[in-house]
């Protein structure tokens, strides 16, 4: 009987131990765009910012293979929100952005491959065409060596700053 409730005991344990606490963003990485004015520092609102292939041709997310979320659509940027609960204080959706516009892809989206399209459906501002890096990302759950990988090289986990030029 001692034997079994032994057992018993290192197998509960054992299960405790081996659950691993994960991140709240495990497989998922950030594309964020600061776009202003020259000279100024809030975002300028309303544009549409897409991912494009190299023909400028919008990316869809075919069956999730860019992004965890809204499969089969287009990959187009959100501007950054206040959220609250009665009585709290407001925090922006995407705690890591200010106003800024976000979009969430995979840890493996191949960023090289693509760029990011600025048009203001407004008509004020030029459209821009810049191509993506790997630094662009924010990866926000990852072990200690990809940490130190990315230490070296351009810092990450920094906006993709856009200076628009009015037409």
């Amino acid at each position: 009987m001692k034997c079994i409730f032994s057992l018993l005991i290192f197998f509960f344990s054992w299960n405790s131990f081996s659950q691993i606490q994960h991140c709240g963003y495990d497989f998922t990485s950030y594309l964020v765009v600061d776009v202003h004015e020259n000279g100024k520092t809030e975002n300028v609102k309303e544009l549409k910012i897409s991912i494009v292939d190299e023909n400028g041709n919008e990316v869809v997310n075919v069956n999730n293979l860019y992004s965890w979320n809204k499969a089969n659509l287009p990959m187009v940027f959100t501007q950054n929100y206040l959220v609250s609960n009665e009585g709290e204080k407001e925090r922006y959706f995407f705690p890591y952005a200010k106003d800024q516009y976000f979009i969430s892809v995979t840890n493996t989206f191949p960023a090289e491959q693509f760029s990011i399209k600025i048009e203001d459906p407004n008509g004020i501002y030029k459209s821009q065409m810049l191509p993506l890096q790997s630094y662009n990302l924010y990866i926000l759950c990852s072990a200690e060596n990809e940490r130190q990988a990315r230490s070296f090289g351009p810092r990450s986990n920094r906006p993709i700053e856009v200076v628009l030029e009015k037409k």
